[in-house]
């Protein structure tokens, strides 16, 4: 009757810490992590407050499965003067069908809210914010600026006539990457497929194997990203924003999803990688991501869409960063004219040592 008495009140006082936890107030950013990345985004929030909640289901299923065995081994273990078996019982119907119930409600609910989830991430605003055209090219990236014009735009070259290729796989021959002088290859480039889908009147940060293309973007705006490749499969990846989606060719016909949507909400320098094997210089496509105030991305656009009177050609990535840096003193390193989380790799295939900032 003690032992009956002494169960109970454990009962009792573990019913009471779980109903204090739950009617405390605490949200669901109140969760701990456990383990899974911060993100700067809404999406990747929610994504984390469902892995916290599964995790957290999963440890309440363990310590009761667990609670369950250790009982068992406690209450029929092997007593002095016991018989040598314990007791033989027959099946229990309810029982066993309530242990059978059990695991299908846990996956109805499981797969629930994943498709909630994912509901919720893959979202899409009819009207964005802000729409940028990805293109990603072997091997690095172009970002276009939908709905902005350059001036004298109708007469640049494309993506990998600027200088922002390491040439195509098919022109790398016994020297590797490199010339005559040993300086990598540029302006190589393969059969390309149709590319009026490009838009070249637009405002575009291409970058190079000098230079990390930085992907200038407003804070707590809906952004669109446009994904679409010029050759083989990329992949666009911001590790800060818990998500990633493969860059194909011709997406059409591929049928395959190639736009997306994020808000980011908080200011900051993000890096950005290529996550798909694509070839030589795969590990050095690289970018960086900008989270700004409105007025400083405001500034940068309107930049970039003016002629720079020092150089008489349009504002580039760097010129207009700097330039905006001196109006606004406040934009601090939001306004450093190169990226500040990566930086260039050595291209040079014979190179002997590792590549460090500053030293390409």
């Amino acid at each position: 009757m003690a032992r009956s008495s002494t169960l109970r009140r454990v009962g009792l006082a573990g019913g009471l810490v779980v109903a204090a936890t739950m009617l405390s107030g605490c949200s669901m950013a109140d969760l701990p992590r456990f383990g899974w990345p911060e993100g700067v985004t809404p999406e990747g929030r929610h994504m984390q407050y469902f892995w916290s909640g599964a995790f957290i289901a999963s440890l309440v299923v363990g310590i009761i499965v667990w609670a369950a065995m250790f009982w068992a081994f406690i209450a029929y273990r092997k007593r002095k003067n016991s018989p040598p078996y314990p007791k033989q019982t027959k099946e229990n119907l309810p029982f066993e069908l309530v242990c059978t119930a059990i695991p299908f409600v846990l996956i109805a609910v499981l797969f629930y809210f994943t498709v909630t989830v994912e509901n919720r991430v893959l979202a899409k605003d009819p009207n964005p914010d802000v729409t940028i055209d990805v293109t990603a090219f072997k091997w690095n990236w172009d970002f276009g600026y939908a709905g902005t014009t350059v001036p004298g735009a109708a007469q640049q070259e494309q993506p990998a006539a600027s200088g922002a290729a390491e040439g195509a796989e098919d022109a790398e021959g016994a020297a590797g990457a490199e010339g005559a002088a040993g300086e990598p290859r540029e302006n190589v480039r393969g059969p390309l497929d149709d590319t009026s889908w490009y838009n070249p009147a637009q405002v575009h940060t291409i970058g190079t194997s000098e230079d990390i293309p930085v992907l200038v973007l407003p804070v707590n705006k809906t952004i669109q990203f446009n994904l679409r490749s010029r050759d083989v499969v990329h992949s666009f990846w911001v590790p800060d924003f818990l998500f990633k989606r493969d860059v194909f060719p011709d997406p059409e016909a591929n049928q395959s999803d190639n736009t997306f949507q994020v808000t980011i909400d908080r200011q900051g320098a993000f890096v950005g990688r290529c996550a798909e094997l694509c070839g030589t210089y795969h590990s050095a496509m690289n970018f960086e991501v900008r989270g700004v105030p409105q007025n400083v991305y405001d500034a940068y656009l309107r930049l970039r869409s003016t002629v720079n009177p020092a150089t008489n050609t349009p504002y580039n990535s760097a010129e207009a960063l700097s330039e905006v840096g001196k109006q606004i003193p406040a934009c601090g390193q939001l306004c450093a004219p190169r990226a500040t989380t990566t930086y260039p790799f050595d291209t040079n295939r014979q190179a002997k040592v590792a590549s460090e900032p500053g030293g390409n």
